[in-house]
C-alpha cells in the first residue's frame, strides 16, 4: 500500500473549508464534494438553476480530476446532493448525463439535504480508479 497524496490543484476552485481537493492511494482517488463555485472567483455569485450549477460542479470535478492525472472514464462513483430534491432531480440528472458516455455510467447515489456551502443547490463528489493496465497479469485465484 502506497503512502496517500493530499492533493489540491491549482486550477480548481478554492475550498469551502479545510480539506484537499482530492487523495490518492493505490490508484483511487478520492474527490472531495465539489460546489458550483467559479475556480477563478470564489466570491462571484454562483450560477442560477440547477442545470447552471450542476454543469459548474461536473466542470470543476473535471479540473479536479485532470489536475490529478485522472478523468472522467476513470470515475467509478458518484455521490450527488441536492437541497430540493423534488424540484431538481430530474434536471440535475439531465445534465449529469451529458458528461458520460452511453454505457459508461458510474454507480451512484443522489441524497436530499437541508442545506449546502454557499447557499449552493447541488455538490457533488466522486471516487475514481486508475484503469487497469492489461500488460499487468493479475495471480489467478487458488
Amino acid at each position: 500500500m502506497t503512502a496517500p497524496r493530499f492533493l489540491m490543484i491549482d486550477q480548481a476552485p478554492t475550498p469551502v473549508a479545510p480539506f484537499s481537493h482530492a487523495v490518492e492511494t493505490d490508484g483511487w482517488l478520492f474527490v472531495t464534494g465539489q460546489m458550483p463555485t467559479w475556480p477563478d472567483d470564489d466570491a462571484a455569485p454562483l450560477p442560477q438553476g440547477i442545470a447552471a450549477q450542476t454543469q459548474r460542479v461536473m466542470d470543476n470535478l473535471i479540473l479536479v480530476l485532470e489536475g490529478s492525472g485522472y478523468a472522467l472514464a476513470d470515475v467509478v462513483q458518484v455521490r450527488a446532493y441536492l437541497t430540493d430534491f423534488q424540484r431538481d432531480y430530474a434536471v440535475m440528472n439531465e445534465t449529469y448525463r451529458r458528461y458520460f458516455p452511453e454505457g459508461r455510467l458510474p454507480a451512484r447515489t443522489c441524497i436530499g439535504v437541508t442545506g449546502l456551502a454557499r447557499d449552493a443547490l447541488v455538490e457533488i463528489d466522486l471516487i475514481a480508479r486508475r484503469a487497469h493496465d492489461p500488460s499487468v497479469q493479475m495471480g489467478q485465484g487458488g
